[in-house]
């Protein structure tokens, strides 16, 4: 074993709650833990990357972990945090997103440790067995209805004008089932989870205990906010996904580079495994010098090549880097609408920029006032096509300037864009 992982998620700010103390004990030796994901989408977002990384941490400190991804609690959706209910989901919407999530998650869960490999199972698996009269009996008859009401999740909703339904009541029912599942069938003792999941967790340890005899654990984890208050989350309308066909490599970049000064080295700690004596240095640094926003650029690399990969990164930093006259060579047009999503634009169809003089399509679109703006521009050698220099007024657009047949990028001056849209 290595560093005990309870001081580990501690130091990091990761450690909201643990259901007991002897908790810290029980991890000394090897112990297999759990978190789950609904999939209510075909991708995670940053929100769901603390659960993701509080698993790996422990995997780090030599424990196994399983992702229980719920194809059956899915089908009905977890109540927790929520202030109304949530549309529900068909089975093959829930199989779509299931496996959008296993390609989530093995970006940071090694499932080929040979000592202890992550692994993910699908609670429907077990769930499916299940009548509903048996579940009822062999389940619910353990649980007493007191107890469930006082949930915070449920008195919440409780006092709310739509109430909660039968379904999303019962839905604490089937998540202390997997835990107990798990108990039996892979020897797990700790669940861990999002501080909104506390009430989910103690009714499986409870009922690990009336029915096997044993204590088990849970340990929770902060739910993220922002300095303002902000939280991380597709429900509040900001969601970040891990899937770059919903939230692209430069904007998954970008979002963690704008990341404040005030928050910037809290997030090193959640949301990467730099160390913390080097997320010190990284403290000091970007405190003499704010402007080189040295933590930022290190959160944001790190997290997109984790989620990225390599090539992810560069691209993003590529991108970014076009904002400042880097070259826009190897960027799609995709990437240029993104990047320039906020610059003015205009629509013009390709036979009115291919073959045209530089100076006529600058007019034209709107990026120089006229004609006589752009040639002055192109004499002092302030005119750009695609970050490359206009040579003269006889320079005329060629279809290679078309990215991907679909956009080309004026610039005038150092950071004056226009984006040509190709109709």
């Amino acid at each position: 074993m290595t560093a005990n992982v309870i001081d580990v998620l501690e130091e990091r700010g990761l450690l909201e709650a643990v259901t007991s103390p002897d908790i810290r004990k029980s991890v000394d030796g090897p112990v297999v833990a759990y978190a789950g994901f609904d999939p209510t989408s075909p991708s995670l977002q940053a929100g769901n990357l603390i659960a993701v990384l509080g698993l790996a941490h422990f995997q780090r400190c030599g424990h196994k972990v399983i992702a229980v991804v719920g194809g059956a609690t899915g089908l009905i959706g977890d109540p927790s945090g929520k202030s109304s209910e949530r549309d529900l989901l068909d089975s093959e919407e829930v199989e779509r997103n299931l496996q959008g999530i296993r390609e989530n998650l093995s970006r940071f869960l090694d499932f080929d440790d040979p000592a202890a490999p992550a692994t993910i199972v699908n609670n429907n698996d077990w769930m499916r067995n299940f009548s509903f009269v048996d579940f009822i009996r062999d389940i619910g008859k353990h649980f007493r209805l007191g107890t469930m009401l006082n949930k915070e999740s449920v008195r919440a909703r409780l006092q709310g004008e739509d109430g909660m339904s039968f379904a999303e009541f019962s839905y604490q029912l089937l998540q202390s089932y997997d835990f107990l599942h798990l108990y039996d069938t892979e020897n797990c003792t700790v669940q861990v989870g999002g501080s909104d999941q506390w009430g989910n967790i103690t009714a499986g340890i409870d009922l690990i205990r009336r029915l096997r005899g044993t204590e088990a654990f849970g340990v929770t984890f902060p739910l993220v906010e922002d300095s303002s208050g902000q939280k991380f989350g597709k429900s509040e309308g900001n969601a970040v996904f891990l899937d770059q066909r919903k939230t692209s490599c430069y904007d998954f970049y970008q979002f963690f580079l704008r990341t404040t000064d005030a928050d910037v080295v809290r997030f090193l700690k959640m949301f990467t495994f730099v160390p913390v004596s080097e997320i010190e240095e990284l403290a000091r640094a970007t405190a003499e010098k704010p402007g080189e926003r040295a933590a930022q650029n290190r959160l944001a690399s790190e997290l997109t090549r984790m989620v990225h990969g390599e090539s992810g990164l560069a691209a993003a930093q590529q991108a970014s880097n076009v904002l400042f006259g880097g070259s826009v060579e190897g960027l799609c047009a995709d990437d240029l609408l993104r990047v320039f999503a906020d610059v003015p634009s205009c629509e013009l169809a390709m036979t009115e920029v291919v073959g045209t003089l530089v100076v006529d399509v600058a007019a034209k679109s709107g990026a120089c006032s006229s004609k006589g703006e752009a040639r002055r521009l192109i004499a002092g050698g302030g005119l750009y096509v695609n970050s490359v220099r206009v040579p003269n007024a006889d320079a005329k657009i060629g279809s290679s300037d078309i990215v991907d047949g679909r956009a080309l990028v004026l610039r005038s001056g150092r950071k004056t864009f226009h984006l040509v849209k190709i109709v």
